[in-house]
Order: C-alpha cells, then sequence, then structure tokens
C-alpha cells in the first residue's frame, strides 16, 4: 500500500509549477476582474454601495469607489499578463485585507482563499510564462 502512495505522491510532485502558477493567475484575475466591471457598469451605484454599505473611515465614498475599481482592474490585469506581478499582488492583498477587516468580516472564507492564492503569487512569482520572466530574466 506504501508503494501505491509513493507513486502517486511522485506523480503529483511532478506537476509542473509553471501551469500552477498560470492558474493561479488567472482564476484570481476573474475574482476581481468581475468586481471590478460590475463598479465600472455603474459607478453611480458603486459610490452609493462606498458611501451606503462599505463606510470606509478614511476615504470619501467618491475617491473610494474609484480607487477600489481602478485597483480591481488594473492589478488583475497586470497578474493575469504577468507584469509587474508581486506589486499588483501586493495592491490586492491590501485591498482583500481591507475588505476583510473594514468591510465584509464575516466573508473569510472568500477572503483567505484569495490571500492564498494572492502570497502564493507573491511569494513564488508569475512564472516563466509572464512579462516578468522576460523582462527581468537573471543574466
Amino acid at each position: 500500500m506504501t508503494a501505491f502512495f509513493d507513486a502517486w505522491r511522485t506523480r503529483l510532485d511532478a506537476f509542473p509549477l509553471q501551469a500552477l502558477q498560470l492558474l493561479m493567475r488567472f482564476s484570481i484575475f476573474w475574482v476581481f476582474w468581475r468586481s471590478g466591471s460590475l463598479k465600472v457598469a455603474n459607478m453611480e451605484q458603486a459610490v452609493g454601495l462606498f458611501r451606503d454599505e462599505y463606510k470606509l473611515p478614511v476615504l470619501s465614498p467618491e475617491i473610494a469607489a474609484y480607487l477600489g475599481t481602478a485597483v480591481e482592474l488594473a492589478a488583475p490585469c497586470l497578474i493575469l499578463v504577468g507584469l509587474f506581478t508581486r506589486l499588483a499582488a501586493l495592491s490586492l492583498i491590501v485591498l482583500t485585507l481591507t475588505i476583510q477587516f473594514l468591510v465584509y468580516w464575516n466573508d473569510y472564507p472568500s477572503h483567505l482563499l484569495w490571500l492564498a492564492i494572492l502570497v502564493f503569487i507573491l511569494t513564488r512569482g508569475p512564472g516563466p510564462y509572464s512579462f516578468d520572466a522576460l523582462l527581468f530574466r537573471k543574466r
């Protein structure tokens, strides 16, 4: 029985990291892109959401709505193509923590999943199939 599990572990260990990195980048792209797209479709409603539901303590609802939407659209695109990926992942980590602790503190299962993916991207990078790999290749 041990040989069976060892064989499976060996097969799973052989799964290419670059494929996992692409999957992580694509997955987190869709989460934030959908949210930002919904806000852009009706910015007046988005501002209302920030004013009436999110109620962030520091920024005005207008600034928060436009800033949050810009991050939700720009950072996932950078992550998807793998350009300045770690900086983009860091910005989405800050956004996710803000959502978790200031807006929807009960939705921690989703936020933990997003954080896990983003921390993976932050710590392991975008992988070889990215603009970062082309631009910042070690010589």
